[in-house]
């Protein structure tokens, strides 16, 4: 009893616990701690109080006043101590800030090891687990390629058979951090045949990514799930080889809702494993791939050429304040994406795609290949 009450005064207990109420997905538990102000105030506000909240009704409300939740974080907080787990509340700065960006993102992940979540550059790589060898070629060469350009690209997979694990140790060979998505806790590993890449990827910059907790049972659409993960967590996703059905193509589909780039290598006709691929390509549903080039060009991922010379610094006044905030983070960011742009300016998309337009329009901003913007 002792120790359910002196970590009661642990913000990662209430964190772990809002996901844990019956019924309150991610969306709600986010309005929730919105509208109360804060994750205490979600469990010390009245169900009267709560039952005025938009879109929490009787049956919600009542879930949440009445849970008893918080003797379940305090097992899992221990856990994580225990285990040496990185605990990550959506509104922690180290978040991942892409992942962030969208509406369905888990208030809560769990991370094994110290990847950047919000490195430069993130690529996922998703495909069928009944490789081909020509598919595990593509996995080979991209990586390979990638391995030797002047930046750093982290590379996030499933870690399961086929292109995922082969993603994975492709990665680790050319030295590139890589993170693995799972769909279940992190007190097990699904395939275990795969437990020696996933320490060697957590001893070299990467590690182990869930939004599920100890104890999980490991279920067929608890894969679907993840995937959101997976999608959310990049700037492009790239389908290497696919089926006209399955999780690949899941993935490439919610990218495509996160207003994310998708990428799909092809192949010949009649292979059962291109058919997904070419699928995406011919329906405008992914952008046709062959090389690293390809993805530098539409990316816009070309290495610096140094910096530029000293301009005389400009006035705006004939813009909007609204205006002006996209041009100061331009300013002083440099090229940014219309997702981390939004997320630095605290504005919604659907405000921010028409400022961009009409900067465009005055000619202060350019849009670039993957949804990059610069200042001119």
């Amino acid at each position: 009893m002792v120790s359910f009450f002196r970590t009661m005064t642990d913000d990662r207990l209430y964190q772990i616990g809002i996901s844990l109420i019956p019924l309150v997905g991610c969306i709600t538990a986010r309005n929730l701690v919105a509208y109360t102000g804060g994750i205490r105030e979600v469990f010390h506000t009245s169900e009267k109080e709560l039952r005025e909240i938009p879109g929490i009704g009787t049956v919600l409300a009542r879930n949440i006043a009445k849970s008893d939740v918080l003797k379940r974080a305090e097992k899992e907080l221990k856990f994580i101590e225990k285990n040496q787990i990185r605990p990550l509340f959506y509104l922690d700065k180290e978040y991942p800030e892409r992942l962030k960006a969208c509406s369905d993102a888990p208030v809560m992940l769990y991370v094994k090891g110290e990847p950047d979540l919000n490195a430069t550059k993130i690529i996922s790589i998703v495909g069928t687990r009944s490789a081909t060898d020509y598919g595990y070629q593509m996995v080979d060469e991209m990586l390979n390629d990638l391995g030797n350009r002047n930046y750093r690209v982290m590379v996030v997979s499933g870690l399961a058979y086929g292109i995922d694990i082969r993603a994975h140790r492709a990665a680790l060979k050319n030295g590139l951090p890589t993170v693995g998505v799972l769909a279940h806790g992190l007190d097990k590993l699904y395939p275990q045949l795969h437990a020696g890449t996933a320490r060697e990827m957590v001893n070299h910059q990467g590690g182990l990514v869930t939004d599920f907790m100890s104890g999980s049972t490991i279920d067929r659409k608890h894969f679907i799930r993840r995937n959101r993960i997976i999608a959310g967590l990049a700037d492009a996703t790239l389908v290497i080889e696919s089926a006209h059905k399955g999780g690949a193509l899941v993935t490439a589909e919610i990218a495509n809702s996160y207003n994310r780039d998708v990428f799909a290598f092809p192949g010949r006709k009649g292979d059962a494993f291109s058919e997904g691929c070419n699928f995406l390509i011919k329906s405008n549903r992914a952008a046709l791939i062959e090389s690293v080039a390809d993805l530098e060009y539409i990316m816009n991922w070309e290495p610096a050429k140094g910096r530029p010379d000293a301009v005389q610094p400009r006035l705006f006044s004939d813009l909007s304040e609204d205006e002006r905030v996209v041009i100061t983070i331009l300013e002083e960011e440099g090229p940014l994406a219309i997702d981390i742009l939004c997320i630095k300016s605290g504005m919604p998309m659907n405000k921010v795609s028409p400022l961009l337009l009409n900067l465009e329009f005055a000619g202060l901003v350019k849009g670039l290949p993957g949804k990059v913007f610069k200042l001119l």
